[in-house]
């Protein structure tokens, strides 16, 4: 329980601490999370694929994990990095403790670190890959590696579905693109009546239009937008024809498919506790985030998008809407989990959306 390990970044600098979930060692860019709570969401959320999260909170599985509150079937994270795990966990719904989980799924982790200072030094320098390493005479050897590795760009492909399934509802039909979406979207979804065609991140415009949907949602997911751009044509082919409605990934794939532009953050947005400004009310909202690219304002000028929502802590875009189409997009996640849900109402502006352009059709066509 007590064994050493150690985390080593490309920056030459390493982190002595304890051993943590799987014996597995990996590598991956080391990312902060600000979130006081809900770190059994955090660690299945696919949009961390690949990524060693640093929990920032001091305290990690104090209430253990459940088997209701997983976002995806298999986490697919590198690994974690938490100044204390609580071995003991305290609560009446808990029925694992955050270090069983780790090493069910395979996912190593460190505990007993100055997560401070590694959330300082990510904030000074940008994200860092960094490494697990159990054995001190190789921390130099991993550094030098480190300086000159190149990780998988396929996280995508990844964590998308392979086949397309439904969970049903008994009113709009809506077909949610799969980048690597968080279970919550599709509960959402449900709650408020819609049956959730989940369809692969490669379907084409052709298969969906022939499902007849009501609406298209695109999902969350991990990566560069731009290693995504096989979904371009197919968010072409459906804007004007469907309503839409794109989350975090997706929000960034609606937009390069107008000719906007993606710019990597120097350490992204990760936590429960993020203000966005919706510019069309003027209203504060604090959102759950979690990601490390952004759409350049700039370039959204010399497009149909018009800007709806800003970060207010560094005024990056948070949200964009059509200017002829119905069809709208934000970068943060309105379905929480975790994290607050005072951006929950976009669902039911999207089910407004579709139900508006649904009587249309029966005009239309009447």
């Amino acid at each position: 329980m007590f064994e050493k390990r150690y985390l080593v970044l490309e920056d030459g600098s390493h982190y002595t601490g304890f051993k943590l979930g799987s014996d597995k060692l990996t590598r991956g860019e080391i990312v902060f999370n600000t979130a006081m709570t809900g770190y059994q969401e955090t660690i299945s959320d696919p949009s961390y694929t690949g990524q060693i999260i640093t929990f920032t909170y001091p305290l990690i599985g104090n209430y253990g994990i459940n088997r209701d509150d997983f976002e995806s079937l298999t986490p697919s994270l590198n690994g974690v990095v938490v100044k204390e795990a609580c071995t003991m966990p305290s609560n009446f719904r808990a029925q694992k403790s955050f270090d069983d989980v780790l090493k069910e799924y395979d996912i190593p982790g460190i505990s007993g670190v100055d997560t401070r200072s590694i959330t300082k030094k990510i904030r000074q320098h940008g994200v860092l890959k960094a490494a697990f390493v159990d054995d001190p005479s190789e921390i130099e050897t991993t550094v030098t590696a480190l300086k000159t590795a190149e990780f998988p760009r396929t996280e995508v492909p990844t964590v998308s579905t392979k086949t397309p399934y439904v969970s049903t509802g008994f009113d709009l039909h809506v077909v949610l693109v799969d980048f690597g979406k968080k279970q919550n979207i599709v509960r959402e979804l449900n709650s408020r009546g819609c049956e959730v065609t989940v369809v692969p991140y490669n379907t084409s415009a052709d298969a969906i239009i022939k499902m007849a949907p009501d609406g298209v949602m695109l999902s969350n997911g991990p990566g560069d937008p731009d290693d995504v751009t096989v979904a371009l044509d197919m968010i072409n082919g459906i804007l004007g024809r469907i309503p839409f409605f794109g989350i975090c990934l997706g929000h960034q794939l609606f937009a390069l498919s107008q000719g906007a532009k993606s710019f990597k953050m120097k350490f992204g947005h990760r936590g429960a506790n993020h203000p966005v400004k919706d510019l069309a009310t003027g209203k504060i909202a604090l959102t759950s985030q979690n990601h490390g690219y952004a759409i350049d304002a700039d370039s959204v000028a010399e497009t149909d998008l018009e800007i709806t929502h800003i970060a207010l802590n560094d005024g990056t875009v948070e949200g964009l809407k059509h200017r002829k189409l119905p069809a709208f997009s934000v970068q943060y996640h309105p379905e929480a989990c975790p994290g607050p849900t005072d951006s929950n109402y976009l669902f039911d502006q999207f089910v407004e959306m579709m139900q508006q352009n649904k009587q249309k059709e029966r005009v239309t066509h009447a």
